[in-house]
């Protein structure tokens, strides 16, 4: 998507320097959703990596604390 969200942008900045505001508008929208659409994923993502950090550090405390018992 973030491939999508630069092809976009660089339409959007040939377009704007040849003239053509109007699909130079529309390019620059496009891509600014992908981008959006790309980052909330990608926040998404990185709050599940630190969910199951979490959980699997968890895990490990309970296993050492059997170990210990």
């Amino acid at each position: 998507m973030f491939k999508w969200a630069i092809l976009f942008l660089v339409i959007s900045l040939i377009a704007g320097g040849i003239g053509l505001t109007g699909i130079s508008t529309w390019a620059k929208r496009i891509a600014m959703v992908l981008f959006a659409l790309f980052f909330l994923g990608f926040l998404a993502l990185l709050g599940f990596a630190y969910l199951l950090g979490s959980a699997f550090e968890a895990g490990r405390a309970a296993a050492i604390l059997q170990l210990l018992a």
